[in-house]
């Protein structure tokens, strides 16, 4: 078994596209390779074949692998609930809820829980790329560190350092990550790459020039910025009140402060004929004909969130001039009567008053839905694939009016007027048919072009990034440290 691991100079340096991209390189030669991340935070995950749940960042790139995602791929995963909290989940299962305190008195455990997984995933494929998190640079978190250097330590495998060039100061932060390394970490460096470069290189040559005789380390390559790049983000989502798209069909999505799997939106940003939109204050939304409630990883407290921000009163006018509003997960728990949380699943144990457009109550427990999930639509000839990531149980009269089918089962609800309606399921646009049919509901006119086909966008995406490697990165020495550099 081999191993590189690529570690960062900053969050958003291009960590996850940079393994996304090797890992595609090395399936299209044929080499059994598999993405690994011992740790990471974020509210955007997927569904495993084991009925787990890791990182949707991984999941991307085990496709890039041609595998289905699995728990070993990213056996830490961090969901934050509160600025200071996080549910914790471990190997795909959820283990509970801690403050950031505890979770760093509780990293020595973790340690084993992703040495395990580790070795499991070692022993089944020649190949396997892992990704850091954040910068290995972080004095602060270096005690019992399993995300960037404590790992790639343990583990005995050379790293690659990305920096981003498009932030600019890319030298100040590859030698200053380097000046915070120990002895033994920086010779664990074997080389850096450049991440997002725009313009002339020639106007960049001296600066690598220097950068080689500096650090005594090779500079792999120098990436460039792909423009239109569009691939599963961990966290960050566009800026909000930025519209993406210069259709005519307006998509408005509050933008809640623990909005998670956005990605769900995905084939509507490449969608020509929607202009999508994320925003937090309803008073700069502006009209919409689709509004969508997504889901959140703190429902309660994004309820509360939407209240004081008047979101209501933007609904209520939104729908009184006749327009659609959809429900997901989350933003489905929130068009109920009610969300409870009696066992504090995801913050304090209470009660909270929801929006009250349809008639059921939820109540979270500590149990979690983990589905991989196919169907259709109840009244239009499509079929959808997705999967189901929540807590707890909806009850009431409203889902005596489905509008979905799982396994001949009906699911979801809808209003009686047919202009709400909401469910459990992520990925509900991913099919292009899917996509066509929830909008048709919404108000969009038929057209001779379908919408896209988002899992061949991604694939195609995920080629642009492996041509950017054999294009631009020294694959010569790169198949050096993979095949002779053993973890």
């Amino acid at each position: 078994m081999s191993a590189l691991m690529i570690q960062g100079t900053t969050s958003d340096a291009g960590k996850s596209t940079v393994v996304a991209a090797l890992c595609r390189w090395l399936a299209r030669q044929g080499v059994s390779v598999a993405p690994f991340k011992p740790q990471n935070m974020a509210l955007n995950s997927a569904v495993t074949v084991e009925g787990g749940e890791i990182g949707r960042s991984t999941a991307l790139q085990a496709l890039a692998c041609g595998l289905e995602p699995e728990n070993d791929m990213n056996p830490v995963l961090l969901k934050p609930q509160t600025d200071v909290g996080a549910q914790v989940i471990l190997r795909g299962q959820v283990h509970g809820n801690m403050q950031a305190l505890d979770y760093h008195r509780f990293k020595a455990e973790a340690r084993e829980t992703v040495m395990a997984a580790w070795q499991s995933l070692r022993r089944r494929y020649d190949v396997i790329i892992v990704e850091g998190a954040g910068s290995p640079a972080e004095i602060n978190l270096r005690e019992n560190d399993i995300a960037n250097m404590g790992f790639a330590e343990a583990a005995d495998i050379p790293v690659v350092l990305v920096g981003d060039i498009d932030r600019g100061g890319v030298f100040a932060q590859l030698v200053g990550t380097m000046a915070l390394l120990s002895p033994s970490e920086q010779a664990r460096v074997k080389g850096f790459v450049i991440n997002r470069f725009r313009g002339d290189l020639g106007l960049l040559q001296d600066g690598l020039d220097w950068l080689e005789e500096y650090a005594q380390r090779p500079v792999l390559g120098v990436l460039p910025y792909l423009q239109d790049l569009m691939l599963d983000a961990e966290d960050s989502v566009q800026q909000a009140g930025q519209e993406e798209g210069d259709g005519l069909f307006r998509v408005v999505i509050p933008a809640l402060p623990r909005m998670s799997n956005h990605n769900d939106f995905d084939p509507l940003r490449l969608h020509p004929r929607v202009a999508l939109r994320f925003a937090r204050d309803p008073e700069k939304a502006g009209p919409a004909d689709l509004v969508i409630l997504p889901g959140s990883k703190h429902t309660r407290s994004d309820l509360t969130w939407l209240e004081q921000s008047g979101w209501p009163e933007y609904l209520d006018r939104h729908l009184r001039y006749g327009g659609k509003l959809l429900g997901i997960c989350g933003g489905f728990q929130m068009l109920g009567r009610s969300v409870s949380d009696p066992e504090a699943v995801e913050g304090e144990a209470g009660e909270t008053r929801a929006l009250s457009y349809l008639d059921f109550d939820t109540r979270l427990a500590s149990n979690k839905t983990l589905l991989e999930v196919e169907g259709g639509f109840l009244d239009q000839q499509a079929g959808f694939s997705g999967y189901e990531i929540h807590n707890g149980l909806s009850q009431g009269p409203a889902f005596d009016r489905p509008w979905l089918t799982l396994d001949g089962h009906p699911v979801g609800a809808e209003s009686r007027d047919g202009q709400i309606r909401g469910c459990y399921i992520h990925g509900l646009m991913d099919r292009a048919e899917a996509c066509d049919a929830l909008l048709r509901w919404a108000g969009l006119p038929p057209s001779e072009a379908p919408a896209p086909d988002y899992r061949a966008h991604r694939l195609t995406q995920l080629d642009r990034l492996a041509d950017s490697v054999e294009a631009n990165l020294d694959t010569a020495k790169l198949h050096q440290w993979l095949f002779t550099l053993k973890g």
